[in-house]
């Protein structure tokens, strides 16, 4: 059974998850990782979402205020052992959720190049490219989406 769990940022599972998603973008983003690291701070998270499987964590996410009408999706991960079970887009569901609880209208989210299963999930839950914004302009090999919710 999947199980969703509203927290934060100092959840110790969300934490562990985390790391296991920074080594994979290590990896993925190459000479570019240390860049994209600085826009993925995770303290002060405020609104964070952990999926656990029969009381393991496997999945999380997070959202955070990008404009008064906004918020902007960050830190989503799944297990490697547990994906294609469709737990991301569950992670996804509830994120845009929990945002529109808070009263915002749209979710925004940059994922790289590097990423061919994040743009596609992102894509599949009808997330629409969008010129990159802030500090991913000019950065080519980041893809930025929206969602109206």
């Amino acid at each position: 059974m999947f199980q969703l769990v509203r927290t934060d940022s100092t959840n110790k599972n969300f934490i562990e998850l985390v790391k296991l998603l920074d080594a994979d973008l290590a990896i993925r983003d190459g000479d570019e990782h240390a860049f994209y690291a600085q826009f993925n701070k995770t303290n002060m998270l405020k609104h964070v979402l952990v999926g656990y499987e029969n009381n393991i964590a496997v999945a999380c996410g997070a959202i955070k205020s990008f404009n008064e009408n906004s918020m902007e999706v960050k830190r989503m991960f799944v297990l490697p052992s547990h994906r294609n079970k469709g737990y991301a887009s569950t992670i996804l569901k509830g994120l845009e959720q929990w945002a529109k609880e808070l009263g915002f209208h749209t979710c925004v989210l940059e994922t790289g190049k590097n990423q061919p299963e994040a743009i596609q999930l992102y894509q599949k839950n009808s997330y629409h490219i969008i010129p990159n914004y802030g500090q991913y302009i000019g950065v080519e090999n980041s893809i930025c989406f929206e969602k109206k919710l």
